[in-house]
């Protein structure tokens, strides 16, 4: 029987055990959160000969061998007890949801955990309960295309089965564009690790409208909404490259009650009841689709939006959620919103010009720029990383959003040709 919440806060002896991707964007803020609240982490990783102490001194997993992972992570607690586990990344949670199921923890279901990072098993799910989704089919890449597409027009999109940050995700007006974005898909997703995921994809109905993500934690099947993100830019393709984010919503009260309940019938619908959820959904006059939805939080640095326009950390209301400490937010809550800077082509970066200008935009918190000098630029749908981001906070929404805009305009990215010979490091 799994611990209560109450139970594991009040244990002084508990810690919480991160599995992270050597790498990922969110270990460092869980470690910065955690230092902060006085709660002891221990990170487990594939990070044996890493130069970052944290993951040289933690868990040493090998994420290919999940009997041989579990094995590590089970005689770690044997010598210290875990108060629970967290999956950062789409790669993790499924190990994280074994892992809390075999210690006894809170968890969620493994089938829960797949379906959420599998896109085809999330619309089949969804369709099963009378969730509206746009039409779908999932496509062999090793077949004909005809004879597959029955009951889907255009335009449509294809989608890998389990990627994050929009990659491999492109639409299609015409057969012909279809049969070539499926081909460019293929390429994309041949070093997948399950057999499914490199030989299938996901062919769906372009759903038009206004997007927004949404940051919600679950407590025993109840959603907590924390907050609501606006997409101001728009997005239809032929890629689907995020850029800015911007929060508290715009929406009417009404269209966020309906956000807010879609997005709880879906985690209900996927089995999905503890921990931290991000949801991207799309509005429009014929009501609220649901995109997807992650068993983890949203990704990047975006995270941070919660220390300017909340006046705490993201990670910090996990780890609290996760011992059973209450949430607490900061005093001053004020609009916040973020540039995720796009990469406009491929190339060997030079420089980026104009930072410092772009931070010296009123209401401009911080400009960081992520990819180092000589790196090889792989823009959508190939790549998935950013350039950088571009932090905003003001007193309302617009404000934030008018800053991020005019900081963007500032920022020159100079990209030299990547020609025949020349190799570089994947940003």
């Amino acid at each position: 029987m799994s611990a209560t919440i109450s139970e594991r806060h009040r244990s002084r002896e508990a810690r919480v055990l991160i599995i992270a991707p050597h790498g990922s964007y969110r270990t460092a803020p869980y470690i910065e959160a955690a230092r902060r609240r006085g709660i002891e982490v221990l990170i487990a990783s594939e990070g044996r000969h890493s130069l970052v102490s944290a993951y040289a001194q933690g868990l040493h997993l090998d994420f290919s061998d999940t009997h041989g992972a579990l094995d590590v992570i089970r005689e770690a607690a044997r010598h210290r007890s875990f108060a629970a586990i967290i999956g950062t990344d789409d790669t993790t949670t499924e190990l994280a949801s074994l892992a809390a199921r075999q210690l006894g923890l809170p968890h969620n279901e493994l089938d829960a955990v797949r379906i959420a990072r599998r896109k085809d098993l999330a619309r089949a799910r969804l369709s099963e309960v009378g969730i509206p989704v746009p039409s779908h089919v999932r496509v062999s890449l090793r077949k004909p295309l005809a004879g597959q597409l029955d009951g889907i027009g255009f335009p449509c999109v294809v989608k890998p089965l389990a990627m994050s940050a929009s990659r491999g995700v492109i639409r299609s007006d015409t057969e012909d564009e279809l049969r070539v974005a499926c081909e460019r898909v293929s390429r994309i997703v041949a070093e997948a690790q399950h057999p499914d995921e490199r030989n299938y994809v996901l062919v769906e109905e372009f759903i038009p409208g206004f997007e927004v993500a949404v940051e919600a934690m679950l407590t025993d099947g109840e959603l907590d909404v924390l907050a609501i993100f606006d997409k101001p830019a728009p997005l239809d393709g032929p890629y689907f490259e995020e850029t800015y984010f911007v929060t508290p919503s715009r929406l009417d009260a009404s269209v966020q009650r309906q956000v807010r309940q879609r997005v709880a019938e879906a985690c209900r619908a996927y089995g999905l009841r503890q921990g931290p959820v991000h949801a991207e959904c799309r509005i429009n006059g014929a009501g609220v689709w649901m995109i997807e939805i992650a068993s983890r939080t949203i990704g990047g640095l975006c995270s941070r939006l919660f220390e300017y326009g909340l006046a705490t950390s993201l990670e910090e209301l996990v780890l609290s959620h996760a011992v059973g400490a209450p949430l607490q937010f900061g005093d001053t809550q004020q609009a916040a919103g973020v540039l995720m800077i796009p990469t406009p082509k491929a190339g060997i970066l030079r420089r980026v010009e104009g930072v410092r200008a772009a931070g010296e935009v009123p209401y401009i918190e911080e400009v960081t720029i992520q990819v180092r000098e000589r790196y090889q630029l792989v823009p959508l749908p190939e790549g998935s990383s950013y350039l950088g981001f571009v932090f905003a906070r003001a007193p309302r929404p617009e404000q934030a959003e008018a800053a991020l805009r005019q900081a963007h305009a500032k920022l020159n990215v100079v990209i030299a040709p990547l020609w025949k010979g020349v190799t570089g490091v994947a940003a």
